[in-house]
């Protein structure tokens, strides 16, 4: 029984596959690897990158935030925040973490360096995911809805 992988966001869905062999989610606490027949489970999630496995073929998104409800079938990814790996970019976030970096050196009121620190992170996270995907043939990517609209 393969697993039914579904991410929404706020803009609607972004993402649905009908048979993944398995899906590693960010969790608050850590990264989960979830498989068919995982017991049932509501998590948190945090920062990093979601990955979806299908045969060989792997998707990429960067999370930000939200919850997942795993159940034996299926995945369902309700995220504050969400993107394609193929909607980053490597120049928008070193931008991104440079301008956040040298924000932080300058110093911020205490009120911004949260949001700062956060720019910082969520740059970086995006880097890492752009890295880990760039090392991955094309022929490893499953079809996305994104995909269909074109």
């Amino acid at each position: 029984m393969p697993l039914r992988v579904t991410i929404v966001t706020q803009d609607g869905p972004l993402f649905e596959e009908a048979a993944a062999d398995s899906v590693v989610i960010p969790g608050t606490e850590g990264e989960m690897g979830i498989l068919p027949h995982h017991a049932a489970l509501l998590t948190t999630l945090g920062f990093g990158e979601l990955r979806v496995r299908k045969g060989a073929a792997e998707e990429s998104f960067a999370i930000y935030g939200g919850v997942a409800e795993v159940r034996p079938d299926r995945v369902l990814v309700l995220a504050d925040t969400a993107q394609s790996s193929y909607e980053l970019d490597m120049q928008k976030a070193r931008e991104a973490r440079d301008n956040a970096e040298r924000l932080r050196r300058e110093g911020v009121p205490a009120e911004q360096a949260r949001a700062v620190m956060e720019e910082i992170r969520r740059a970086t996270m995006e880097e890492n995911v752009l890295r880990k995907i760039k090392q991955r043939p094309a022929a490893m990517r499953i079809k996305t809805i994104e995909d269909d609209k074109k």
